[in-house]
Formats: structure tokens, sequence, C-alpha cells
């Protein structure tokens, strides 16, 4: 399991942590959970909830990763869990289903338009329906392939040519107007 981002609260990485430890409790899996990011700001919470849910042994954290090596972890990984409170775009649910990654994202923000019918989505707010996510993926390998699947040709709509044209546009339509 993976999430990427930095680590600061409005990721909801305290939120990750407790539906982990369920998924680990309810024995759903015992894969470990890989945390890639930089600290943020009041980033001490994440690693205070690591050791009071006693995940010490189970989540790993690889900080100044090389965005050249995010591929080979995204594609190593067997779910990307990103139950953000708020993202401004969500490039790492997007890089993750490039790889054939399944994901799970939070229901806010950009991310359900960014995963479209390629992911699954869960409340934020509420970590057992993160749990709940995370158990019908691990447990089911036809919807993780079905999600692979989706998400190869969701992340496929999103090229750099197709945002410049878009953006361009933009900026004929404001300068028509104008």
């Amino acid at each position: 399991l993976i999430f990427v981002g930095t680590l600061e609260p409005r990721k909801n990485l305290p939120g990750l942590l407790t539906a982990y430890r369920q998924l680990l409790d309810e024995k759903v899996t015992a894969v470990p959970l890989v945390i890639v990011g930089t600290k943020g700001w009041l980033y001490d919470d994440v690693f205070q909830k690591v050791q009071a849910l006693r995940l010490a042994s189970h989540v790993h954290f690889l900080h100044q990763v090389p965005d050249a090596d995010l591929p080979a972890l995204y594609s190593a990984a067997t779910l990307l869990v990103s139950p953000s409170f708020y993202e401004g775009f969500g490039l790492p649910a997007l890089e993750a289903m490039s790889c054939g990654t399944p994901v799970i994202v939070a229901d806010r923000a950009s991310l359900p338009e960014i995963v479209g019918d390629a992911g699954l989505l869960a409340d934020p707010d509420d970590p057992f329906t993160i749990t709940r996510q995370m158990s019908r993926v691990l447990e089911d390998p036809a919807l993780q392939a079905l999600l692979s699947e989706r998400g190869l040709r969701q992340a496929a709509r999103f090229t750099w040519a197709r945002t410049a044209q878009v953006t361009l546009s933009a900026y004929r339509r404001v300068l028509d107007e104008g």
C-alpha cells in the first residue's frame, strides 16, 4: 500500500493510519504501508499516530524520493490511498493510475474528477470507509484488475498537449470577451 504526498494536516495521514490499523486488526492484509513524501508543516502528529497505533513495524517512510523513482514505487504497490481533506489537483492518483495501480481517493475537491470511475472514493472524515474500500480492493483480484484497466484509460485522458489546448482555449475566450 502506498501514499504519496507531503506530510501535513490536509493529507489526512492520521485518518489513513487509523484505517490501516483497522485493516491489520481485521487480518485483511499484513502488507506494509509505504508513505512517500517530505515533511511539510505540523507533521509530528503523523509520527505520534504511528507510535500510538503500534504501527512502527508496518509503516515505512521514504523521504526525498526523486520523481524519476516514483513510477517504480507506484508499479510495485497493490494500491494507492489518498484520503486528503483537500487537494489542488491530485497528481499522485493520476501518476498511480498511469502505472496501472488501483487508487482510493477522498470524495472531495478535485480527486473524484481526476479519478472518475477508475478508482474508489472514501469519506476522509470516516476511517472506517477508507478501511472498507481498501478491503474491497485487497480481497478482490477482479476489482483490482478492473480498476487497473480503467485507471490506465483514465490517466491517458490527461496529457500535456490536452492541457495546453484547454489553456489556450481559455485564454482565447477571455481575450474574445475582453
